[in-house]
This record gives C-alpha cells, structure tokens and sequence, in this order.
C-alpha cells in the first residue's frame, strides 16, 4: 500500500469510525478511532487516528467526523430511471383482480411506457428523471447505473441515452449508461424478434458506440424476452463494438442466460431467482457478478427466492440494486434495498453493504476506482450518524447520512 505524502493532503476526516468494505461480504473492514485523508479526488492515506503522521494544518482542511462512521459512496448497478408516463393505474387494476392479460389488452404493461416514452421529449424525460435521481443521491448514491429500453426504436433508445448523460450536468454522480435496446419487442415487430433483433444488432449497437452513448449492452434473456440465440447475436454485436455486456437473466425461468453471459465475460447478471448450480458455477469461472433486486422481488410478490446459499457456497459477489422502474419495481430507495435484503433473502447486514459498495462497482465495472475506502480509490465517500454499520439495512425510514463527499468534494452537508 503506498501512501500519498502529507504534503500532497487536501483534505483530511478525523474522529471517524471507517467501514472500508476491503473485505468484500465476510466483514466491514472496520477502522475504529481512525481518520482518511484524501488528495488529487484520491483517497490518499487511512487508518487509525493514533496513527496520522504529521501534517500541516494550514494547508489540509480538517473535518471533524465527530465519531460518525464512514462507508464508500453507494452503488445502484441496476436501474431505469428515464421513462415516460406511470403505471399506477396498472398497480390498481392488479390489486382489483385484473389479470397481466387483462391489463395488457387495456393498453398497459411496457407496451403503455414505451408509447409514453416516445412520446416524450428529451426535456420531459428528463424533468421526470430528476426528482428519482435525486431520491437515490440524496441517500448517499455516488454512482449510478441507468438503461434504456423504453424506446425500442433507434431515434428514442438514443434519445434515453442522451438523457441519461444529460443528467451528469445536473447531478455530481457517477453516471454509467447502458443500452437495453433488446428489453421487449415494440408492436411494430410483433412476432417477429429475430427482425427486430436485426434492427438492435445492425443498426442500434453501431450508432451507441459510435457517439459514446454507452459502454455496456444488457439483454432480456427470458420466455417473455429473447432466447438465447437472440441474446448472443446481441452479445457478438457488443463485443464488436467494444462494449461490455450484462445480462437480464433467470428472472422467470431457467434458460441459461447466465451460462451464455459468462462465455463472453459479462460483468453481471440480474434478478437470477431461477439461476441452477451450473448458472452459479459458469458465473464464478468468468467472475461475474449476481445482482440482486429485491424491489421486483418484492412488487411483483414473487416467491421463487434468487439461490443465495449456492451463490454464497461458489463464492460469487452478489450486488444489490433499485431495480428502479414504473412497472416491477418503482422504488428509489438504496436504504430500502439493504434493509430488504436482509428481511427478504436473509442477507447478513455486512452483505448487503458490500452489495450496494465494493459489489455494486464490480457489477459495473468499476472496482478498480469505487465502492471502497482504500488508497488510490476515488474519495467517494458518505457520512452517517449511526453507532455501528448495521443500522445502515436495520432501520429504515430515517435517513442518517448527514455528509456526502464525490471526488474528493463535499457535496451533501
């Protein structure tokens, strides 16, 4: 571990309990008594405060942590904030008897946020964005991950992504667009996927590489999606163009998305519910990342719990996020996240800090720069005044982050 010298210090925490997450899932890494000093964006020295080496006061601004704890900035790797329109109509009609078929006859279902969304302007979608983003930042998010889909055509997935880093100029986050193009089929290619596939491969992927839209492609790999010659045409067509991949996978079903994903070195793949030993396996050769999204788990009143003990067993990372969407999943809540985690899937409360931290950036790629206190890591960082790190999934509805630092600067106090 190199050290940067005090002379380099900008700034310094001191009277801080540190939750560095260096350990991944077995324990906090807790710091006690200690103090973090950043330079240059960059976490530049940590560890006990009996151990700070001299440094000038006149140069370091100096925060008093007053004996809060600090945890890395936390990780959404799974939303859809940009849509257009709502579906609580949809929610009600479900909870009065109305079938999925039902619904969808009445025009609802992805279907109604596809015509909203098109229907929206670059403006509209992003006023509408705003406020869930802001949600999320203002509970100690410094990274998010944000997908299209919702436009299912090549001028309003483009549109989705110019929004998605539209909002880089309005919020200090961490922004990390990704393409998901192959979401559902559009009524204009009913019954016909492979022609629409066509469309996603040939002409959509080309033009989100070409103007740096995205980085990362993500797919529906399910019954109610595209099967697993779909996906891989989409993953092939990715790769071309030098962008990652990540999977919508054993959702619903068992169609062995995530084996197909881990051949081509995916980062992730998400919801896993149906996910086999063998899923589980492929995904801890090609070190990917299971995320995990209890809001759908929860919405939609699901029962078929994601194989936690078999992901715990193989040693994969298991992210946790939002999931944040009008039809599954409307929750902008990172803290409900870990606090469902634990209730839901029986997390222990240091897993699910490491989901939304050091598993959360693994699951977008990021692990190198985010989700922990380290040196040379981005000093991205949230404050909380909690007495110890398990009140962060314990309690919920009162949020206790009182500061919030991204590259280095205080943007929360």
């Amino acid at each position: 571990m190199t050290f940067s010298p005090t002379t380099h210090w900008q700034t310094l925490w001191i009277n801080v309990h540190l939750a560095t997450m260096t350990d991944g899932s077995n324990s906090y890494g807790a710091i006690e008594n200690g103090a973090l000093a950043i330079a240059d964006d960059k976490i530049a020295w940590l560890g006990k405060q009996s151990d700070l080496p001299t440094y000038d006061s006149e140069k370091v601004q100096v925060i008093d942590g007053q004996g809060q704890w600090l945890t890395p900035g936390l990780i959404d790797c799974h939303s859809h904030i940009i849509y257009g329109g709502q579906r609580a109509n949809e929610f009600e009609m479900r909870l009065q008897g109305k079938s999925y078929q039902e619904i969808a006859q009445a025009g609802g279902g992805i279907v109604s946020t596809v015509a909203a969304t098109r229907a929206a302007s670059e403006q509209d979608l992003l006023a509408s964005a705003k406020p869930r983003l802001n949600a999320l930042y203002r509970q100690g998010v410094t990274t998010i991950e944000i997908k299209s889909g919702y436009g299912l055509d090549c001028a309003n997935e483009l549109k989705m992504l110019r929004v998605a880093n539209e909002l880089k100029a309005h919020f200090p986050v961490t922004i990390k667009p990704t393409f998901l193009g192959a979401h559902a089929l559009p009524t204009e290619f009913k019954d016909d996927g492979d022609g629409y596939i066509d469309l996603v491969c040939q002409q959509m992927i080309p033009q989100v590489a070409e103007l740096g839209l995205a980085d990362t492609v993500d797919v529906f790999c399910e019954n109610i999606g595209f099967n697993l010659e779909q996906t891989e045409r989409v993953f092939v067509a990715a790769k071309e163009h030098g962008l990652a991949i990540k999977v919508h996978a054993e959702q619903l079903s068992d169609l062995g998305g995530s084996v197909l994903a881990a051949k081509y070195q995916a980062l992730s793949s998400d919801h896993v519910e149906y996910l086999s030993e063998q899923g589980v396996i492929a995904m801890k050769n090609a070190n990917m990342t299971a995320v995990i999204l209890p809001g759908a788990f929860y919405f939609l009143r699901e029962t078929q719990l994601p194989p936690i003990d078999l992901l715990r067993k193989h040693q994969v990372p298991m992210a946790i996020a939002t999931d944040a969407n009008p039809g599954s999943s409307p929750i902008h809540s990172i803290q409900l996240m870990l606090n469902m985690a634990c209730t839901l899937f029986r997390f222990t409360p240091a897993e699910a800090l490491a989901g939304v931290t050091c598993f959360g950036a693994k699951a977008l790629g990021l692990a190198s720069n985010k989700g922990q206190l380290a040196v040379g890591l981005d000093a991205d960082i949230a404050c909380w005044q909690i007495s110890q790190p398990a009140e962060l999934s314990y309690q919920f509805g009162v949020n206790p982050l009182t500061k919030l630092m991204i590259g280095g600067k205080i943007t929360i106090n």
